[in-house]
Order: C-alpha cells, then sequence, then structure tokens
C-alpha cells in the first residue's frame, strides 16, 4: 500500500476502498435494484474508533462526509421519494406522515416527504433545549448518541389514518427502525409503516426479525430503498480499527482565512426544519423564507469561486436548499453538514474521508467534539465555506479557539457564517393552534 497526499476534488469519489485492501471489509450489491442504483455506487466504506461498530457505510449521495453537489443529493432523494410512492400509491402518501432519523437523514427525510406530498414531515433529534416537550424517544445502539427524541410542536402531528414512512440513510439491521416504529406505535397506533433507506443492507436473518417484529405489533411493514446489498466483515475488524494510530486532523495552510458571522431573518411563525413537525401547508411559507436567505447569501459569498455550504449537524435540509439555490444562479457549489460522529481520517487513495477537522461543540457543550470531513481538496486554493446555522450554534464556542470557525480558518478556508432564528416549539405550537 502505497500513501499519497492527493485527495479527490470535492465531491469526487474513490472507486474501490482503502478499508477493503487492508482489512478484508467489503460491500457487495445485490442484483436486485429496479431504481437504477447501486450499493457500490451509493456508499463507500469508511472506518470509525467505535467498540460498538467499527465500520461505516460513507454516502456518495447524502451530502453528509463527502461534499456533493445539491442536485445530486436532490436526485437521489427524490428517486427514493418516487420509491415511496409507488409502494404507497398518491392517495395513501398525501395521508401519510414522515419521520426522518437524527442526525444523518433528517434532510433526507425531508426531501422525501415534500417528493411524496406528505402530510406531516417530523425529524427525530438529539438537542435538548430548556422547556421543550419531548413526546417520545427510541434508541439506537451502534451510534455515537444513541437516544432519539421526538419533539413534535403537538403529538397530535402523529395521528391520523395514514402510513407512516420512517426514513434513514441506510438499514444495516433494521433494529433501529423496528425500535422506532415501536416507539411511534405507542404515542399513535396505525396499521402501515414503510421503512426508506438509500441502501439496505439486512440479511435473512434481519428480514426474519423485522417479520416478527411486524407481527407482534399487529402492523404491516413495508421495506423500499434505492439499492441492496451486504457487508462482509472480519472478525479482528474492531481491534484493528482501534489499534490504529490516531488521525491527522486540522490541517494547516500557510495563510489563514478570514470569517464573518451575518444574522438573517426568518419567520417565527414558518417551522426552519423538521425539528418540531413541517406541514405541507406550511412549504410555500418555507420556500419563499429560503429564497430571501439565498439571496442574502449570494450577496455575501464571492460568486467566483468554488463554494461548500457547510450546514450544522441535524440541521440540514434548510442549507440544502439554500445551496440548491445558489446552484441555479450558476455558482460551483457543494453541500455537506458536520456531525457528531468521530470517523477514522486517512490521506490515502481509495478511502473517503481524507481530511478531517475536529472542533468544540458550537451549542455550549464544551466536553464534546464535533466533526467535519473533506470541505473540498487542498491541494487547490481551500474551497470558502458557507456555515448555515441555527441560533443554538450562534455562541462563544463557535468563535472561539478550537471552534469551528478556527479550525476552518487555520486551514485557509474563509468561513462566512449565515445564523437563521431556531424556531421554538412552543411559539409554532401557538401559531399551528391559531391556523
Amino acid at each position: 500500500m502505497t500513501e499519497t497526499s492527493t485527495v479527490p476534488a470535492a465531491g469526487a469519489v474513490p472507486t474501490q476502498s482503502w478499508v477493503t485492501t487492508t482489512f478484508g471489509a467489503e460491500v457487495q450489491d445485490r442484483p436486485d435494484s429496479s431504481t437504477g442504483h447501486s450499493v457500490t455506487d451509493l456508499v463507500v466504506l469508511g472506518l470509525r474508533r467505535n467498540r460498538r461498530r467499527a465500520h461505516l457505510l460513507v454516502s456518495t449521495v447524502l451530502g453528509k462526509h463527502i461534499p456533493v453537489s445539491p442536485r445530486v443529493v436532490r436526485r437521489a432523494a427524490d428517486d427514493l421519494g418516487d420509491a415511496v410512492l409507488d409502494t404507497l400509491g398518491p392517495d395513501a402518501a398525501g395521508c401519510a406522515v414522515v419521520v426522518g432519523f437524527a442526525e444523518t437523514a433528517t434532510g433526507l427525510g425531508h426531501c422525501v416527504a415534500e417528493r411524496i406530498g406528505a402530510q406531516t414531515y417530523l425529524h427525530s433529534t438529539r438537542r435538548r433545549r430548556p422547556g421543550a416537550e419531548v413526546h417520545g424517544t427510541f434508541e439506537e445502539g451502534h451510534s455515537h448518541a444513541t437516544t432519539h427524541l421526538l419533539q413534535p410542536s403537538s403529538p397530535d402531528l402523529l395521528a391520523g389514518s395514514g402510513p407512516l414512512v420512517l426514513v434513514d440513510d441506510e438499514i444495516s439491521t433494521g433494529k433501529t427502525a423496528v425500535e422506532a416504529v415501536a416507539a411511534l406505535h405507542r404515542i399513535h397506533p396505525r396499521s402501515h409503516y414503510v421503512i426508506a433507506a438509500l441502501v439496505d443492507m439486512r440479511d435473512e436473518t434481519h428480514l426474519a426479525a423485522t417479520a416478527d417484529a411486524a407481527a407482534s405489533l399487529g402492523v404491516r411493514i413495508d421495506h423500499v430503498s434505492l439499492a441492496h446489498g451486504r457487508v462482509t466483515l472480519p472478525h479482528s475488524l474492531i481491534d484493528d480499527v482501534c489499534a490504529l494510530a490516531a488521525p491527522d486532523l486540522n490541517p494547516v495552510a500557510g495563510v489563514r482565512g478570514q470569517s464573518r458571522v451575518e444574522q438573517v431573518a426568518w419567520p417565527d411563525d414558518v417551522p426552519d426544519g423538521g425539528r418540531h413537525g413541517y406541514l405541507y401547508s406550511e412549504a410555500a411559507q418555507f420556500h419563499h423564507a429560503v429564497d430571501d436567505v439565498a439571496r442574502v447569501a449570494r450577496s455575501v459569498v464571492d460568486t467566483d469561486r468554488p463554494l461548500v455550504v457547510v450546514g450544522h449537524e441535524e440541521f440540514m435540509y434548510l442549507p440544502l436548499c439554500v445551496a440548491e439555490r445558489l446552484e441555479r444562479d450558476g455558482l460551483d457549489v457543494r453541500y455537506q453538514t458536520t456531525t457528531r460522529s468521530p470517523a477514522h481520517v486517512r490521506d490515502v487513495d481509495g478511502y473517503p474521508l481524507r481530511r478531517g477537522f475536529e472542533f468544540t461543540a458550537p451549542e455550549s457543550d464544551p466536553d464534546a467534539r464535533r466533526y467535519l470531513y473533506n470541505v473540498g481538496a487542498p491541494d487547490g486554493p481551500p474551497a470558502q465555506v458557507l456555515f448555515v446555522a441555527d441560533s443554538p450554534a450562534d455562541t462563544a464556542e463557535l468563535r472561539a479557539p478550537g471552534g469551528l470557525l478556527d479550525v476552518l480558518g487555520a486551514a485557509g478556508h474563509d468561513v462566512t457564517v449565515l445564523v437563521v432564528p431556531e424556531t421554538a416549539q412552543s411559539v409554532i405550537a401557538t401559531s399551528r393552534g391559531n391556523r
């Protein structure tokens, strides 16, 4: 194996994983997809130093670890939404509730909900805010942060006789999805659930466990995905990964980048995303408000330079919509978000996580770390970054040494922050009650 300092351009995806050639782990397709997608096109194997699960399926179309064109993100999400529509039919889809899984699938779930014309969208959250009511929880055992909270403006948002669609980026065993189905079924029972994911990696044992859970609950559970596959992992993988030397993070450039923070307006009675629910009837107001944010964004970035629009953890959909509008205006745009998940960074050919940034969590949690990967190629001028975040991330920690602005600036990136006022659960609840 020969290491190199070359990194693919932003959005480029390696064709063979370094994980496969070094550790023997492998992703394989199952030739049963009717969507035109394959697992090996949609994910690349990465690693994380986690005793619960050492491998990471890095999506090439999600806009999380790899910065990609907003068009790529939307196209894959629309294809998944079309697969859901094929399962439900338009009438059932129109009265559906869609739930996206935090943090990775909050934007994907929102795209699917809009594609199928769902009545309601809600995503789970790891964020605990003073005064925010939690109306349900479920667990994700292999995750870095295991507890998912459900914080709709009212539990009534989960009511209705229509189906409930759960959206995740990938289904590995189906255990988390089944746990979520059971939790949601306790809040409001219904007869039909659909679990939708970009890739489905379950084996026969996992399929049987899902069928048993459906029978136990007395419900129908359908699965849809863009591609099916499987992951082969050597027994020693966790030990081998944990034995690796710590990765080199937070690269430093010869010239430090500049940063600025801009506040933007957002209507307090319009949801900024799906954390407290998003209604089909609110879509026009949401997109009108996004247009206003995008106009501000265009006025504060250099339109002649490559741009990476970065969302803040679960705050994925609004930044994606801003990135789409800038791309339609002719800017060279890529999109991705920060994450809570520590992955293993390695600057070698055939590996998807070539650069990594570790920084203090901006939401006043000084003992926690956050991460951002790749952000473009270091073999050319550093891309400018537009960080679009909601107001809980607008803190001293964001600006402090070791914070996001500091580590990106040290790597030579010019960073502009757009701060969108957070949608308050109580305010949106009152607003919906008055409509």
